[in-house]
């Protein structure tokens, strides 16, 4: 199988850093360019010393981001930028060829207007957005297939959404009164010096954030809506919890009807039994991120809880693999007709 020639644009962030060795590893990819304009000139190597021993580490050099020159090294180009900044690359690399995926939030929504609400901007190139697909596999597999932009969705959207869309499609729960409870690791806030994120300041703390209208927000309601046939509205609150990596999710939804254990095991069976990357729990099983962290899987259990009626579904995942670059290479896989497990096990 001939390998594809990748570039990663914004390589020493969290994310890149994870996209870095996850393309350093894998089979049918060659990493042939990573940019940061903070590390310009300097190698892999040198700013990430545990990719010492690997042999392009050396020779590999971080460059300034240029569209013109990746597009003519690199195949695929994967975008680890904040939103707004990656629609500036995106535009230039689709035109010249290449197959884009874009880590950040600029595609991951085919509503203009509710990316202005929610990003305080208008999009920088809303043209793309009837053309990119959104970058969940377990849903979306086949279109990521014939995709040109990839929107690789977001961290806490992705522990929500593969929960919850197989049982709004089965009619299993209503669409209304949802509530989602996340906790996420640090390095869900970026590479970045800034109070909030010091040591001290999330060592011992556990804290909500962004309520009540984070921005993952926009994505989670409008998948959500798409699989009910109907406008979902969602109360969804994260929060900072000290660890490094992953995210607990806790789902509280209302059942269509008087739904059996049974059916709800049914439905997750059928929607995921079959996938690499999701692990369906049994019996007393609980997710845990110990389990998740460093791994591309989503781990998913349910509970009914007599009392009050309500289904309650609980998610876990390593936000910087499957909540992010694990699942922007899973993405690559189906793009270029690899193993979907290719570098990911």
């Amino acid at each position: 199988m001939k390998a594809k020639k990748v570039a990663i644009v914004g390589a020493s962030g969290y994310s890149g850093e994870v996209l870095v060795q996850l393309l350093l590893n894998h089979p049918h990819a060659e990493l042939v360019a990573v940019t940061s304009r903070q590390y310009a000139g300097q190698t892999l190597a040198q700013i990430f010393p545990k990719f010492a021993s690997h042999p392009k580490s050396r020779a590999l050099r971080f460059t300034e981001p240029n569209a013109g020159i990746l597009a003519k090294s690199a195949d695929v180009v994967f975008l680890a930028l904040p939103h707004g900044v990656a629609a500036e690359y995106a535009v230039p690399l689709i035109a010249a060829g290449c197959v884009v995926i874009d880590l950040s939030a600029d595609f991951r929504l085919k509503s203009p207007a509710t990316y202005q609400e929610f990003y305080a901007h208008e999009h920088p190139a809303a043209d793309l957005l009837k053309k990119s697909v959104y970058g969940l596999p377990e849903v979306y597999r086949e279109e990521i297939k014939k995709a040109l932009l990839i929107a690789s969705p977001g961290c806490y959207p992705t522990s929500i959404l593969l929960p919850v869309i197989p049982l709004l499609k089965a009619g299993l729960i209503q669409p209304a009164g949802i509530i989602a409870d996340s906790l996420s690791g640090v390095s869900g806030a970026g590479r970045k010096a800034e109070v909030d994120y010091l040591f001290c300041e999330c060592n011992e703390s556990v804290r909500p954030y962004g309520v009540p209208k984070h921005r993952h927000l926009s994505e989670i309601e409008e998948q959500l809506s798409f699989a009910a046939g109907a406008k979902v509205t969602i109360q969804f609150t994260p929060h900072l919890i000290p660890v490094n990596r992953g995210i607990l999710t806790t789902l509280y939804l209302e059942p269509a009807n008087k739904v059996a254990v049974g059916q709800i095991a049914a439905c997750y069976a059928q929607a995921y039994a079959d996938e690499p990357f999701v692990r369906l729990l049994e019996g007393s099983a609980l997710p845990d991120t110990k389990n998740v962290v460093g791994t591309n899987v989503c781990e998913i259990a349910w509970r009914l809880d007599p009392r009050t009626g309500r289904l309650i579904v609980m998610s876990a995942e390593d936000n910087l693999v499957k909540g992010a670059s694990g699942q922007a290479v899973q993405s690559l896989n189906l793009v270029c007709g690899f193993p979907e497990t290719a570098g990911l096990i």
